[in-house]
């Protein structure tokens, strides 16, 4: 049995993923910015929190509060577009430039950082997540 998405312990695994991925760690060693990764169609809306910084995770949250922190970047989606990111089914990427996420945040710095987008959402495969019906 996986950990639910979204939530706490998904927000933490995650970060336990990314902290120990040497892959990461190179890619993303310039790196700096912290995320809001939205799950639309709920009020208020599922938010996971990620503040990365060269190639680690500081910190990682589980909130419904868009208050809680001011991240340089929001992606948003639909729960369905999430669920396909994190099986591996849609690449971050190729979703953003589809507008199958919105990102609010400077797309340059993401597009200058692809590799660590890349890996970062090699380490989400990796967490046993468990998806609601």
């Amino acid at each position: 049995m996986g950990i639910l998405f979204p939530s706490q312990e998904w927000a933490e695994a995650m970060k336990e993923q990314i902290n120990s991925s040497d892959a990461y760690r190179n890619a993303a060693k310039n790196w700096e910015g912290d995320f809001y990764f939205v799950v639309e169609g709920t009020n208020p809306p599922d938010i996971i929190y990620m503040d990365l910084w060269h190639g680690e995770c500081r910190e990682a949250a589980y909130t419904n509060d868009p208050n809680f922190k001011n991240p340089e970047f929001k992606i948003s989606a639909s729960y369905d577009k999430w669920k396909k990111v994190l099986t591996g089914q849609l690449d971050p990427i190729q979703g953003l430039m589809t507008r199958q996420l919105k990102l609010d945040g400077n797309l340059i710095k993401i597009m200058k950082n692809v590799k660590a987008a890349q890996e970062l959402v090699r380490c989400a495969t990796q967490v046993d997540t468990e998806f609601r019906e």
